[in-house]
C-alpha cells in the first residue's frame, strides 16, 4: 500500500479498493481445504478458483479491477524477491463493457443549475452545481478546492487530479458570478456553537468544515430531481454532460480531455459513441430523409 501511495502515486480511493481486493484473496487462501498463508503457494490456479467464486456474484468489472490489484501486488513482490515469477500475468482480463456515460440535455442541465435558491446554501450549492457543470471537475477535486486554487480574474481554477496530478481548468463567466456570489455569504458558514470555520477550504458546510464528497452528492441528487426530475442525478452525470455538450458544440478531444484530466484519449473518446447518438436522434427526428417510405 506505500508502494502505491507513494511510488505511483495512486489515489486514496485505488489504494483503498486494491487493499479490499489482496485482503479478499488472502481470506480465500485462509479458508479450508487450501488452508495456506504462504504467498510462494499461489498458482494460477488457486487464482482462477478465487476469481470463479467472485464471478458467481461480481460483475466483470469488478472482477476485472481485483485482477489488476493481484498483478500489482504480485510484480511488487517478485521484484521485492519473495516470488520468481508472477503467476497473476496468466491470467486473462474478463471483457468490461462499459456503459455510455450518463448525460442531460442543455435545457435539463441548465435547469438543474439554476434550481437552487438565493439563501446562502442555495448560491453555495449554484457555485457547486456550476463547479461540477461548468469545468467539468470530478466530485473529489471539488472537495479539495481551497480559496488559493480558483482566479475568478483569470478565470481559471488549479486542480489537483488522479495521481496528485495538477491542472488549470477554464471557469466560465457564469461560474464565475455564481462563486462571487457565495464568497460574499461564506463567511456566514460557521460552527454554530463555537464559530469555526475550515479558513482555507473553497466550499463549506453549514457547521463552517470543509464540503465533503458525500454532501455533494446528495446535493446533486436533491437539485437533479427538482430541475430535471431525475433523483438518480450524480456528480459524475454532470461532468460526463459537460464533455458532451462541449463535443457538440465543435470542441476537439484533445482538449476535452485536458479539461477533464483523463490521462488516455481513449478515455475521452467514450464521448464521441454519446455524442453520435445524440446526433442520430436529432437526424431520425429532423432530417426528411430519415423519415421517407423506402418504397420506390
Amino acid at each position: 500500500m506505500t508502494h502505491l501511495e507513494s511510488e505511483r502515486r495512486a489515489s486514496p480511493h485505488t489504494v483503498k479498493a486494491y487493499r479490499r481486493d489482496i485482503e479478499g484473496l488472502l481470506a480465500f487462501l485462509e479458508e479450508p481445504p487450501r488452508s495456506t498463508e504462504d504467498v510462494e503457494a499461489i498458482d494460477v490456479y488457486l487464482l482462477r478458483g478465487w476469481l470463479s467464486q467472485l464471478a458467481r456474484t461480481q460483475a466483470s468489472s469488478s472482477v476485472a479491477r481485483k485482477i489488476a490489484a493481484v498483478r500489482t501486488w504480485m510484480r511488487w513482490l517478485r521484484r521485492k524477491g519473495i516470488l520468481k515469477v508472477s503467476p497473476a500475468e496468466e491470467l486473462a482480463s474478463p471483457k468490461v463493457r462499459r456503459p455510455l456515460p450518463t448525460f442531460l440535455s442543455v435545457d435539463m442541465a441548465k435547469e438543474v443549475v439554476e434550481s437552487p435558491d438565493d439563501t446562502p446554501v442555495g448560491l453555495r450549492d449554484r457555485a457547486v452545481l456550476e463547479l461540477l457543470y461548468g469545468c467539468g471537475v470530478r466530485v473529489s477535486e471539488l472537495a479539495q478546492l481551497d480559496l488559493g486554487d480558483v482566479d475568478l480574474e483569470a478565470g481559471s481554477a488549479r486542480v489537483l487530479g488522479k495521481g496528485n496530478k495538477e491542472r488549470l481548468v477554464p471557469v466560465g463567466s457564469l461560474c464565475i458570478a455564481a462563486l462571487r456570489r457565495y464568497l460574499e455569504v461564506r463567511s456566514t458558514f460557521v460552527h454554530p456553537k463555537t464559530g469555526a470555520q475550515e479558513g482555507r477550504a473553497l466550499l463549506l458546510s453549514v457547521r463552517g468544515a470543509r464540503l465533503q464528497v458525500r454532501a455533494v452528492q446528495k446535493l446533486v441528487h436533491a437539485y437533479g430531481a427538482l430541475g430535471a426530475g431525475r433523483a438518480d442525478l450524480h456528480p459524475h452525470a454532470l461532468r460526463h454532460t459537460c464533455a458532451t455538450h462541449m463535443l457538440d458544440g465543435g470542441a476537439d478531444l484533445r482538449a476535452i480531455q485536458e479539461l477533464l484530466g483523463h490521462s488516455s484519449l481513449s478515455t475521452t473518446q467514450r464521448y464521441t459513441h454519446v455524442s453520435m447518438e445524440h446526433l442520430m436522434k436529432a437526424y431520425d427526428a429532423a432530417h426528411p430523409l430519415a423519415r421517407a417510405s423506402t418504397k420506390r
